[in-house]
């Protein structure tokens, strides 16, 4: 990437130095406005693969929804996204924009299909088009990073804003999981009390994801769904969907 003059190097360096009166309250507040369903970024259209899943019988009730997000979220999230997910915030943090860098195309390449592509460059997008309406977040334009990917525009804001990887982490993880119970809802479909009753049974996993990722070397994370690639794959010639991947 493309070096940053001492006017980028200083926005930067205002941005991160943290005022003292960023409060745990502010900082929760924080992760929360980030995990927000009203954060304009398109989370809500797309599915993941469950559509198909759901298509292909795989899925047909709660608690075959229940397994097919657990295992997302523990066998793949947990071992691949999320490891580099905390290596964007740390890169942030030390303020290693190579690093940054040569992550948020790392995201890109460990996304297997067109769909998942798509996906993660078009809410990437408009995550990076939001970095101006944060206080700090601003700064983050001065990188010459063209495509984002959403784990690292997420992590990246989140870590200049002053939100803690754990918290920020779990913010990121309960958005996903609400994401992915709403389309269980909505294409099963399941009842609001089933939709409720999956998201309580997935709050100890996504402690559990967190844990994972937090104990993998980003150097090592990988991740072999290959249920979920092929789910994915065959949405894209689905002959009737709600959701885009």
């Amino acid at each position: 990437m493309k070096p940053l003059s001492s006017t980028n190097e200083s926005a930067i360096d205002h941005a991160l130095t943290r005022d003292p009166a960023l409060t745990k309250i502010q900082s929760l507040l924080a992760a929360l406005h980030l995990a927000s369903p009203a954060l304009p970024v398109g989370g809500f259209a797309y599915s993941q693969g469950l559509e198909q899943a759901i298509e292909d019988r795989w899925v047909t009730q709660v608690d075959q929804a229940y397994v097919w997000i657990r295992d997302v979220l523990l066998l793949n999230l947990a071992r691949q996204e999320l490891p580099l997910w905390l290596a964007c915030h740390r890169a942030v943090l030390r303020q290693d924009w190579a690093a940054l860098t040569t992550t948020n195309k790392e995201l890109y390449a460990l996304r297997e299909t067109a769909e998942f592509r798509l996906e993660s460059v078009q809410m990437g997008h408009s995550m990076a088009k939001l970095f101006v309406q944060w206080p700090q977040g601003a700064a983050l334009n001065v990188l010459s990073i063209e495509q984002w990917t959403y784990p690292a525009a997420y992590a990246a804001l989140a870590a200049i804003s002053g939100v803690g990887e754990t918290m920020a982490l779990t913010a990121y993880l309960w958005s996903w999981v609400e994401n992915q119970a709403l389309a269980a809802v909505k294409i099963i479909p399941l009842g609001q009390i089933d939709g409720q009753t999956l998201l309580h049974r997935l709050k100890g996993d996504v402690e559990r994801a967190t844990e994972v990722a937090r104990s993998t070397d980003p150097a090592h994370a990988g991740s072999a769904a290959f249920g979920l690639a092929l789910a994915s794959a065959r949405h894209e010639s689905q002959y009737s969907r709600l959701f885009r991947s």
